[in-house]
């Protein structure tokens, strides 16, 4: 059984549903019902099983209720992927206690707590994968993202500290760093800022990659994937970029 936290589009939905085409029961855990039910639908059509759970990840108690309702149904929980996250542009300047807040409460403390209550139940499984959603931001510095970087910052050595943590227990714990991906966050962040220019301003956030393009959802999902998988079982505590070639060049 997989837990994908943000699974209602972009890459959480993509990893729920490369997930369940290789025969896992997934568990979408989803502030948006509506967006849930769609994923959720998805997988369903495509022959797949899914199930909706409304969660809040910074809400603790959410939280707690959500990990209870699943692991009665399904008994045990062997991955969770934690990808639920916001973003925010501006400099420490310009980053007020609200939005530094906010930011932390969705992609740090979301972590925290969804680990918090998998972990047990993965020991008492004899196991289990934690897979976490970082960013290039974790390891570089980037213009106009302090909030967003400090957050998967802390992904990044959280996912470490799982690891060495919990190595004996059986469990494993990575992150998958990505440079820009292209989802409906990224046509919606360019239709509210850019009106009018949104070719321009997609072209220029594409080639900022090496490569000359974004990645999608599905490249991440098949990273995912590999690292929550057998084929995987060496591997632990690390970070894996997949940028374009952004950290290269």
């Amino acid at each position: 059984m997989a837990v994908v936290t943000g699974a209602g589009s972009g890459i959480g939905r993509a990893i729920a549903s490369t997930f369940a085409r290789q025969g896992a029961r997934v568990f979408v855990l989803e502030r948006d019902a509506a967006a849930a039910a769609e994923t959720v639908a998805q997988v369903t059509a495509a022959g797949g099983a899914a199930v909706a759970v409304p969660c809040d990840v910074s809400d603790a108690a959410a939280v707690t209720a959500a990990f209870t309702r699943m692991h009665a149904d399904a008994g045990r929980l062997d991955i969770l992927v934690n990808n639920a996250g916001i973003a925010h542009v501006g400099t420490v300047e310009s980053t007020t206690e609200a939005d530094l807040d906010r930011i932390y409460a969705v992609n740090v403390k979301g972590v925290f707590l969804c680990s918090q209550a998998a972990l047990p139940r993965m020991r008492r499984n004899g196991g289990g994968v934690i897979l976490n959603l970082a960013s290039i931001a974790s390891l570089i510095g980037l213009v106009d993202r302090f909030a967003y970087s400090m957050s998967k910052g802390a992904v990044l050595t959280m996912t470490r500290s799982i690891a060495v943590d919990y190595i004996k227990d059986g469990i494993r714990c990575n992150c998958i760093c990505p440079a820009r991906v292209h989802t409906p966050f990224v046509d919606g962040y360019l239709r509210a800022h850019y009106p009018g220019r949104e070719q321009e301003m997609f072209e220029q956030l594409s080639t900022y990659q090496p490569i000359g393009r974004m990645g999608t959802p599905d490249e991440v999902a098949a990273l995912a994937l590999y690292l929550c998988s057998d084929e995987a079982s060496f591997i632990t505590g690390q970070a894996y970029p997949i940028d374009g070639g952004v950290l290269v060049f």
